[in-house]
């Protein structure tokens, strides 16, 4: 049984954390995560954007008043050229889920898949060994998100597919009623993941003759994954306006499952603060990020009015000033202390990537393009494949790594090269340039492989005079 016992920790491995214990960071969470030290947390419990395609607004003059948020996404609008540049770097199998939910369902879906998929590989990052990640979503995308997830996390880490039934909401005449949403739990690793069984039991369906009882567990059965539970309603103590609110008691069975006293729990789309009380409640460390103006309110409020949790003497009869002075509100992301790791989706034998410290180092996707353009491109205008040895138009070329990432390769121009669009598909990032080149040998596409060998020395060459600063190449202005 792979699953951790309660005692166990999940402080394995930890790279140690560049934030305080109740941290909510204010800006888009991308910045925060990339700026957080990789192995430093055990658990992410978060709910994201569906892709709903509908604008969300608070109930007017509730603790939320104001908040709101756009649930709407455009590829033209909200994708990044770094963000699919780093995933074709990284994972052309990651590209191939989010371009294939483009293509199934929209342009919308795909960038929206884009969004997710740069966030999703930095919490892989921050994820301890031990660590776990709690998704929410409902089935608007839960089937797209399955794939990436899969992809970043490596699908024998997938642990369980969690339906939260409920029974509020409007009813259809013309389907049956949308009652439920998905939560999917990934673990960092297939070997070792905190799961805390016996507190995850309920009692037996049926009453246990006692002659039967020494086979059961006195603390009943363990708890499957499909979870009822009601949302808050809306006269509750707990409800606060926010238009997308969990219940509590969801995210407090999430973060006693797969943590541990004193654990630290992240959520980077912490909304109104539900998994941030939690944690809280459960004696657990915290820290959120939302585009919120109004999280850090909600949360000092949240917390100084729930009388469960205990305040040192003197703070009695003034909760709210203890939590408000205890909860460090931030609008910059930290300083990384670690070895500057960059995420990458699931690669079993990956190793630490330190960051860049030349200039060369950290030229950007299209530079790269650039130079080896100029490296392998022939008198006629166009550009010869390392892989096959054919000259193709640039536009149907693409950025491929000599050694793949999976086996440490580098991510700069030291290990770039120029394939054609198949040869790039078929050595994905699982072959290297060698193997390549024995595939298609194999396959019989090998067209040139004189003039193959040939862009390929060129590309090193140009790569050794840039280094040595014989060549001067254009550095991107931010």
């Amino acid at each position: 049984m792979n699953t951790s016992k309660k005692e166990t920790t999940g402080s394995d491995s930890a790279s140690g954390t560049n934030w305080e214990n109740r941290t909510l960071f204010h800006g888009d969470n991308l910045g925060f995560l990339r700026a957080m030290n990789s192995e430093s947390v055990d658990l992410i419990a978060t709910d994201p954007p569906f892709n709903k395609n509908k604008d969300f607004h608070a109930t007017p003059d509730s603790l939320a008043a104001g908040a709101k948020f756009q649930d709407r996404w455009s590829w033209e609008r909200d994708v990044h050229q770094d963000w699919t540049d780093k995933i074709k770097d990284d994972s052309p199998e990651l590209m191939e889920a989010i371009e294939s939910a483009r293509y199934a369902h929209s342009d919308g879906m795909g960038a929206f898949m884009c969004f997710m998929s740069v966030r999703l590989m930095e919490m892989r990052r921050l994820l301890k060994p031990t660590g776990s990640v709690y998704l929410h979503c409902d089935p608007t995308a839960s089937h797209y998100l399955k794939a990436i997830m899969d992809a970043i996390f490596g699908r024998d880490n997938f642990r369980n597919e969690i339906i939260w039934s409920y029974k509020s909401g409007g009813g259809s005449k013309k389907q049956f009623g949308k009652k439920h949403d998905v939560i999917f739990w990934y673990s960092k690793s297939h070997k070792k993941w905190i799961f805390n069984v016996d507190d995850m039991r309920v009692p037996y369906d049926a009453v246990i003759p006692e002659k039967y009882r020494e086979k059961f567990h006195e603390g009943g059965k363990v708890l499957g994954s499909v979870w009822e539970v009601s949302r808050p309603p809306n006269h509750s103590k707990e409800w606060i306006g926010y238009p997308t609110q969990k219940p509590l008691a969801l995210y407090e069975r999430i973060v006693q499952a797969s943590s541990n006293k004193g654990d630290i729990v992240l959520d980077p789309f912490c909304g109104c603060a539900t998994t941030l009380v939690a944690a809280e409640r459960l004696g657990r460390q915290w820290i959120g990020i939302d585009l919120w103006d109004e999280a850090h309110e909600a949360v000092v409020k949240r917390l100084s009015g729930d009388t469960s949790l205990g305040v040192p003497e003197g703070f009695e009869e003034n909760r709210r000033l203890y939590y408000d002075g205890q909860i460090h509100y931030e609008k910059t992301p930290p300083e990384r202390t670690d070895d500057g790791e960059e995420a990458a989706p699931f690669m079993p034998t990956i190793q630490a990537r330190k960051k860049p410290k030349e200039s060369w180092q950290k030229m950007s996707h299209e530079q790269m393009m650039k130079e080896l353009e100029k490296a392998q491109g022939t008198p006629n205008g166009l550009v010869v494949c390392v892989g096959c040895g054919r000259e193709v138009e640039l536009p149907f070329m693409e950025l491929d790594h000599i050694q793949p990432r999976s086996e440490r390769g580098a991510n700069d121009i030291s290990n770039r090269v120029l394939l054609c669009g198949p040869c790039n598909k078929r050595k994905s990032n699982k072959l290297t340039l060698a193997g390549l080149l024995g595939e298609n040998k194999k396959a019989g596409w090998m067209k040139d492989k004189k003039m193959a060998d040939r862009a390929k020395r060129h590309a090193y060459d140009h790569y050794v005079r840039i280094k040595e600063g014989r060549i001067q190449w254009e550095e991107q202005k931010p």
